[in-house]
């Protein structure tokens, strides 16, 4: 066999869930708290309802603050809550 048979294949890209958020706490060292909004048909009546839910992401530099607008991807577990690193920043905070 030669060496060009032998080439190794590229690194696999990861399938992780990412999912887009507000910052609503940065109270935490490391952790913000990230509120995601989804907009989905009510079961029976078919309305369109707004539902939320928070998230614990990691942010290892601190750098993220309340109001930014961030992407956040599924890991591995941090802590008992956290288990969702905070990836990049859409939108900066408007300040008031």
């Amino acid at each position: 066999m030669s060496e060009a048979q032998v080439a190794a294949p590229a690194a696999p890209v990861k399938n992780t869930r990412t999912l887009v958020g507000r910052i609503v706490s940065d109270k935490r060292a490391k952790t913000v708290t990230v509120l995601v909004e989804r907009r989905t048909a009510h079961e029976l009546y078919g309305k369109i309802v707004a539902k939320s839910r928070k998230y614990h992401a990691h942010d290892e530099k601190g750098e993220y603050k309340i109001g930014d607008l961030v992407e956040i991807a599924e890991g591995r577990p941090i802590s008992k809550t956290k288990s969702w690193v905070v990836t990049k920043l859409l939108e900066k905070a408007k300040l008031v």
